[in-house]
């Protein structure tokens, strides 16, 4: 049965943060994602507590959190890279872990960041190996996974294709690092999807949709969306699809393709 999740970092943002899981319920939905819910590595802990209990009092399921990746509005896209900046992404790393532990959330999102000057990218790629190390072993406490995402829209961001996350997924040396495989991203930057639902299926650890061009719903563009999901299902695949996309309208219009009684992953394990 295929499993639906909703990123509520880009859905529902006309809403307060704490009152989006509640209104992802509401339209049928008991399993949520979200990018870093806070604007430091380090909020204070009543802001935690709050997000815990937005999740909690709704009663649906986090099954994705992204590690503190800096300034997203304003183009930063991670820490993993960033010489100097390694002390923010381990606090982010521990409180993720601890936000996890008491919501059962089992995958993290880890934005490799984008290439910075004053740092060459071997320098770049051996800081983020290391980082990675650290969260995967950080992340395995709780049996945990981290991902590795391939981003687009981002022209000083190096991971562009499955490859190139595999690539350095590989020099981790970790069985609980994947694939982030957004369909989406995947696409505008030219990957070959065809492949990556089916021989990379075993190393994917979440995937996640949006329709290209435009980055809107399903049906709003021209990717067979439909197809590669039956893809990866009949390959193996049976984690969560997450719903990244920027709605053409309004967010709760946003869900028409999807009949109200698909939405809800009905309890499944995760």
């Amino acid at each position: 049965m295929r499993r639906y999740d909703v990123n509520l970092s880009i859905l529902f943002t006309e809403l307060q943060l704490v009152r989006r899981p509640e209104v992802a319920r509401a339209v049928g939905f008991d399993a949520v994602e979200f990018w870093w819910p806070f604007d430091a590595a380090a909020p204070p802990d009543g802001d935690v507590d709050a997000f815990v209990a937005a999740i909690e009092d709704a009663g649906v399921r986090l099954v994705g959190l992204n590690f503190f990746a800096g300034d997203m509005a304003g183009g930063d896209r991670g820490l993993v890279s960033w010489p100097g900046r390694a002390g923010e992404f381990t606090e982010s790393v521990e409180l993720a872990v601890s936000i996890a532990d008491r919501l059962g959330c089992k995958a993290f999102n880890a934005l490799y960041g984008n290439r910075v000057d004053g740092a060459s990218a071997a320098e770049q790629d051996e800081l983020a190996i290391g980082n990675l190390r650290r969260a995967a072993d950080a992340a395995a406490r709780i049996g945990a996974t981290v991902l590795v995402e391939p981003v687009s829209g981002a022209p000083h961001y190096p991971l562009r294709t499955a490859a190139d996350a595999l690539a350095v997924i590989d020099k981790t040396e970790r069985d609980n690092v994947a694939l982030l495989a957004d369909l989406y991203h995947l696409s505008v930057n030219g990957d070959d999807l065809d492949t990556v639902v089916t021989e990379h299926v075993g190393r994917i650890g979440h995937v996640q949709i949006a329709d290209a061009p435009g980055r809107n719903e399903p049906g709003t563009g021209t990717l067979d969306l439909e197809r590669y999901l039956g893809k990866l299902e009949a390959a193996g695949y049976n984690g969560y699809v997450g719903l990244e996309y920027k709605p053409s309208g309004a967010s709760a219009d946003s869900f028409d393709w999807l009949p109200k009684e698909a939405r809800a992953s009905r309890g499944a394990p995760a």
